[in-house]
């Protein structure tokens, strides 16, 4: 049994560090041009700041949505390139990571906010994929975080990376009971890694939830250790299990509502519970960061998330989580959901 572990060679992390690309780049970049992934928002946000940096004329390419057809947009501006970037969200990390792990470029991350762990983890989630979950791709080279650039985020954001980060607790007991039941890799380093980094959030939620500068570092470190988590072990079993087949679930019967990491969040509570965890204390920290959990709250209707519980396992059946040993039915779905005031 072996897997290969591939991680991001250097992390640059502090207030004001954008200034600093152009050297954190330049060993990929060398005398070629830079492909730069990017919303519009963040490129209103950062684009001077960042050309500055570059020294020269970067090539933007505007990420309206994470899909195939934006991975292509940017892989045919990324031709004879020396890298590509990924700023900004979730994204245009993903466009970015995807677009450079099929041309063999080096990818660099530099998040603007802090909404999920796909700012270090080599997995990429995108829409039109034969899968509704995320692919393996590559993590990226380096990983840049200006904290003053991500504290500026919406405060929905970075609420929703704390419910991406506290589900690595119930990922992680699926994890477990994968390698008991049918004798599946465990790796207690990478798992013990994502549990510190959603601990962060349990036992800290009250100042966390401030979002700080202290307080938004540690959200940022803590995503991009179960990123690395993920990369330890091969796999994005440390980092997703059952409530991301939840989240995911939901993806496909309300496209529209809510974050991945609220949703994710919510999966947490529900998945706490059927595990026999602390259930009530996931609640109680995401509630204390401003992360929704009800479903309502994000505009998803009871009958929605009856039917992800129920449905869930089936979109990765290869998958062995809780969810495949409940095995729940509507009648139990809906007493869960209720039962911690999900719905």
């Amino acid at each position: 049994m072996y897997h290969l572990m591939e991680l991001p060679t250097k992390v640059l992390i502090g207030d004001g560090v954008i200034s600093k690309l152009g050297d954190f780049v330049k060993d990929s970049s060398g005398d070629k041009k830079v492909v730069i992934s990017a919303g519009s928002n963040v490129a209103a946000r950062v684009k001077d700041t960042v050309d500055a940096a570059l020294g020269g004329s970067p090539v933007w390419v505007e990420v309206a949505v994470a899909d195939m057809a934006n991975v292509r947009k940017v892989m045919s501006a990324a031709e004879g390139s020396g890298c590509i970037i990924g700023v900004g969200g979730g994204k245009s990390v993903d466009v970015g990571k995807l677009a450079a792990f099929r041309l063999h470029l080096p990818f660099y991350s530099v998040p603007t906010s802090a909404s999920h762990d796909g700012i270090s983890s080599p997995f990429a989630s995108l829409k039109g994929l034969d899968r509704p979950y995320s692919v393996m791709a590559k993590p990226p080279v380096g990983i840049l975080a200006d904290i003053g650039v991500i504290a500026s985020a919406p405060r929905r954001l970075l609420a929703a990376g704390c419910g991406d980060l506290v589900s690595k607790l119930t990922a992680v007991k699926d994890w477990q009971l994968a390698h008991r039941v049918t004798g599946e890799y465990y790796g207690s380093y990478s798992a013990s890694l994502a549990l510190m980094s959603a601990n962060v959030v349990i036992e800290r939620s009250r100042t966390l939830g401030k979002f700080e500068m202290d307080g938004v570092r540690d959200l940022v470190e803590a995503l991009i250790s179960t990123g690395v988590a993920a990369g330890i072990a091969g796999s994005s079993r440390p980092c997703s299990g059952s409530e991301h087949l939840f989240s995911h679930y939901l993806d496909m019967v309300a496209p529209e509502a809510g974050l991945h990491g609220e949703k994710c969040g919510m999966g947490t509570i529900m998945m706490a519970k059927l595990h026999g965890i602390g259930w009530k204390r996931v609640r109680s920290a995401l509630k204390n960061v401003g992360a929704p959990v009800e479903a309502a709250q994000i505009g998803i209707d009871d009958s929605k998330v009856i039917q992800s519980l129920v449905k869930a396992s089936s979109i990765r059946p290869d998958r062995y989580t809780i969810l495949s040993r409940k095995k729940l039915d509507r009648k139990a779905a809906a007493s869960l959901a209720k039962s911690t005031g999900v719905i």
